[in-house]
């Protein structure tokens, strides 16, 4: 500890004593529903952390709190309640008892809390509903894949309808097509659920796609935390920027992350001269009228400027209510065909009201931006 406050590595002081500094400084706040991922090459720490969450492994030194409960000086007894009310880990390898049924896997933790046999049935079958294996809860865990089996160790960890899950590294055994399903599934089943998760991984693709908030780790510290955006549009250092200098930027960022503030002129109000007024104020091509707040078509200046000089024609004429639009969330990848009609994108909110713009030429600066 004398020499890490000197400012010693994780290196130089495996050199001077023979001892690994395991996580070193790491801080940061879990928010309550959210699935944040810590990453990290092999023997960054991340796993070493995961366990000193759960009280399996005790710190050096500082606090480790969940609900006020510091974790790291808690008396035994808390430990446990910890560990019975509030926590479950899901596992690398399965840790399946091959002699026992898949349900009376999933409801192992429930035995040892002196559930009767009945209710531990019955909360069993409902977690393996919930994984979508509640056919299987007779067989055996030899008799099912890869994929089924770590679906039974989070149905396990699911069953003690714990507040927190920690999962270290659950899907890695996993062949990759496999892991992409779990991926997909977890997604699916955190928007119902909405459990805190704790995500371990090594793999920048798999925290990328999962993670609200990711960590990375390097020789125990943490060297960066924010989200999928931050990480790969703004690297904290050249070891951050390395990572994720070949990740496809499509995949990652928003339609959000490109948006302009969503002005637009009320249709029942506006006329070809302010319509063209309002796009030459905003040096903008096209321009967008709503109805209430929601899109109800796009206006570009060329085609209102020809109107202008026809006789009799008006706004409404020139009006194209089959324009391009998509929600904040939706992936640049998923925007490529719409940018391609040359038009600005309307983004609209939960209730179709236009809350932004995107332009065609911001998805492609913010795709071209990773390779500058």
């Amino acid at each position: 500890m004398n020499l890490l406050e000197a400012g010693k590595d994780k290196d130089e002081i495996f050199e001077a004593t023979g001892q690994t500094v395991g996580v070193n400084d790491a801080s940061f706040e879990v928010a309550e529903g959210e699935i944040f991922v810590v990453m990290g090459l092999s023997g960054s720490g991340k796993s070493t952390l995961v366990r000193m969450i759960n009280g399996l492994i005790k710190p050096s030194a500082g606090e480790i709190l969940i609900d006020g409960v510091d974790v790291a000086t808690c008396s035994d007894e808390q430990l446990r309640w910890v560990r019975r009310e509030k926590v479950a880990m899901v596992f690398q390898h399965f840790a399946l008892f091959p002699h026992k049924t898949v349900a009376d896997n999933v409801a192992f933790g429930l035995k040892i809390k002196g559930m009767s046999a009945a209710e531990r049935r019955e909360r069993a079958q409902a977690a393996l509903d919930q994984v979508g294996l509640g056919a299987r809860a007779d067989s055996y865990p030899d008799e099912l894949s890869g994929g089924m089996q770590q679906r039974v160790g989070l149905a396990r960890g699911l069953a003690s309808e714990p507040e927190i899950l920690l999962m270290d590294e659950p899907f890695s055994a996993l062949d990759p097509l496999i892991r992409s399903d779990m991926q997909q599934e977890l997604i699916e089943l955190q928007r119902s659920l909405k459990k805190t998760i704790v995500f371990i991984t090594h793999d920048l693709n798999e925290a990328l796609t999962l993670g609200s908030t990711i960590a990375i780790m390097r020789n125990g510290a943490i060297v960066q935390t924010g989200s999928a955006e931050e990480i790969v549009g703004s690297p904290a250092d050249d070891y951050v920027a390395a990572f994720t200098k070949d990740i496809d930027r499509s995949l990652v960022f928003t339609a959000g992350s490109v948006a302009e503030p969503g002005e637009a002129l009320e249709l029942a109000a506006a006329d070809l001269k302010s319509a063209l007024a309002a796009m030459e104020r905003l040096d903008r091509d096209a321009i967008h009228l709503v109805d209430d707040g929601k899109p109800a078509g796009i206006v570009t200046y060329r085609e209102a400027n020809a109107a202008l000089g026809r006789k009799g024609s008006t706004l409404r004429d020139v009006l194209n209510d089959d324009f391009p639009a998509a929600e904040p969330d939706t992936r640049l990848f998923d925007l490529y065909e719409l940018a391609q009609t040359g038009l600005p994108i309307a983004l609209t909110n939960g209730d179709g009201r236009l809350s932004g713009i995107v332009e065609p030429k911001a998805v492609f600066a913010q795709l071209s931006a990773g390779g500058a």
